[in-house]
């Protein structure tokens, strides 16, 4: 006789309930018929699995192994026929738990708003962090299921760890200003002309620092430093004068200032959500994205003046369409 699944189910089951009697019933067998099914998964593997009196069923050292193995292919082949039969539906799962870390910014609120609507029994939690890298090792540890980051526009986060990221959107990154700036009167700004100014941006890793050196050269001039610092003190300089901020266009201005792309775009920003390919994420990601891609069209919405930028220059804006794939989930 060969062993098969069905013979480790029924040593799980006899362990679990300890008695043979228990077992039959759990099984919906009579207790003969599963007693000569044992002494025949016995005899193929070559010795008894359990000792049997008035107390009950105990497992060898034998039927100790067996179990340990059983414990482990028995939900595996679970897990394969799980999967199988979703591949075949051709559908996409949703998961009950949602670990989500994020730099910040409104579109991982607007998410989170969406997710919860979209699921109300879920367990969502979240972890912030300004760099890309602390983020990523988490996914990879484990510790999260997805990492909301943005970099620079014409890159993509380090693929050392992994990670399957896929884009939001890229936007043309914009100066913050005083609403009086002589900069801040038309649609967009021209960096030259602020080639004099102190910048102040977000704390953050990853090249942006030397992409935006890279653009004020292209531009004629080499920029006073960068000051890195929180979001509430970048805005509080920007207030006081003290500098011009680098900004998103999802950026939500509060009274007083406001945002403006720089002409021509010559940075960008990109927003993507990572995961790991072989996590229980992976199966709910396309899920996810749908309603980042909504998030991102929620929040980009409240910046008219982005927006109508976006449609006069189509080649340099942002991505924010939802793929027909995932428009058809």
């Amino acid at each position: 006789m060969n062993l098969e699944l069905r013979h480790l189910k029924v040593v799980c089951a006899i362990a679990e309930t300890g008695s043979v009697t228990k077992a039959a019933s759990q099984l919906g067998l009579a207790q003969p018929a599963l007693t000569a099914q044992l002494q025949r998964i016995e005899r193929t593997l070559g010795g008894p699995l359990f000792d049997r009196d008035r107390r009950g069923a105990r497992p060898t050292a034998l039927g100790e192994l067996v179990l340990s193995r059983a414990r482990v292919l028995l939900p595996a082949m679970k897990g394969l026929q799980d999967e199988a039969a979703r591949l075949a539906a051709g559908g996409h799962e949703t998961m009950s738990r949602y670990r989500i870390g994020a730099i910040g910014g409104p579109v991982v609120a607007h998410l989170l708003h969406r997710l919860s609507a979209n699921q109300p029994e879920a367990q969502i939690s979240t972890h912030a962090s300004y760099y890309v890298d602390e983020l990523a090792t988490m996914v990879l540890a484990g510790k999260l299921d997805f990492a909301q980051v943005g970099v620079c526009g014409d890159a993509l986060p380090s693929a050392e760890y992994g990670l399957v990221w896929q884009t939001i959107a890229v936007d043309a990154v914009c100066a913050l200003l005083p609403e009086d700036h002589p900069q801040a009167k038309g649609s967009e700004v021209d960096l030259a002309e602020l080639a004099e100014e102190q910048w102040v941006a977000g704390a953050g890793d990853g090249c942006f620092a030397d992409c935006f050196a890279a653009a004020c050269a292209r531009a004629g001039f080499a920029p006073r430093k960068v000051l890195e610092t929180d979001p509430r003190a970048c805005v509080d300089m920007v207030e006081l004068g003290l500098a011009v901020g680098l900004c998103q266009p999802t950026f939500r201005p509060p009274v007083g200032l406001t945002s403006r792309p720089f002409k021509g775009a010559p940075l960008r920003w990109r927003t993507a959500v990572g995961w790991h390919p072989d996590s229980p994420a992976a199966r709910s990601a396309p899920n996810l994205m749908y309603l980042a891609y909504e998030a991102y069209q929620d929040v980009i919405a409240r910046n008219e003046d982005y927006v109508s930028w976006m449609a006069a220059h189509p080649d340099l804006s942002g991505i924010g369409a939802v793929p027909a794939q995932l428009a058809a989930a």
